[in-house]
């Protein structure tokens, strides 16, 4: 088991290999198909810190949040996998969800020493594993907000690392 408390180090990112299973502690951001887009434009235009978005070291959980807690969503559909290369850039070091990524996103994950790791869907597990959670952008989404979600020993394990797959 690894250990990772966020924000992530580049070392640490350095250092997983493809099976490897994490234990996630700290502050994460959440998001998925409503969001994501959104994020990704805020990149564009430099405005992320007008939003106190800070994504240098951090991890995207590809999840809703609701009364009934976070699962991950499929990582591999359009609008959240074409997102993955901006997020990078911008400082994203682990992206967490679940399914299989193209050949494109991971060769983007390599360049930006970015990973994705998948998550199980155990929905009543991560509830009693989330600290805290507050809506940090875009609340007229409801649960598909950004949200900043405070976790304890969120297991996961590393799908994709430095240009290798599971899949």
């Amino acid at each position: 088991m690894i250990y990772l408390k966020t924000p992530i180090q580049e070392t640490d990112i350095s250092q997983l290999q493809v099976g490897d299973v994490v234990s996630i502690s700290g502050y994460i951001y959440t998001g998925r198909d409503a969001v994501l887009p959104k994020i990704v434009k805020l990149i564009e235009q430099g405005k992320l810190e007008e939003y106190g978005i800070d994504l240098k070291g951090s991890i995207i959980f590809h999840t809703a949040v609701s009364p009934a807690g976070v699962g991950p969503t499929s990582s591999n559909k359009f609008e959240i996998e074409s997102s993955f290369p901006a997020l990078s850039k911008a400082g994203v070091k682990l992206h967490l969800g679940k399914g299989a990524l193209s050949s494109y996103t991971i060769q983007s994950l390599n360049e930006n020493n970015s990973v994705f790791a998948v998550i199980p869907p155990v929905t009543a597990l991560l509830e009693s594993l989330t600290l805290e959670r507050e809506v940090v952008a875009f609340p007229e989404l409801g649960m598909e907000a950004l949200h900043r979600i405070k976790v304890e020993n969120y297991q996961a394990i590393i799908a994709v690392a430095h240009g290798k797959s599971i899949y």
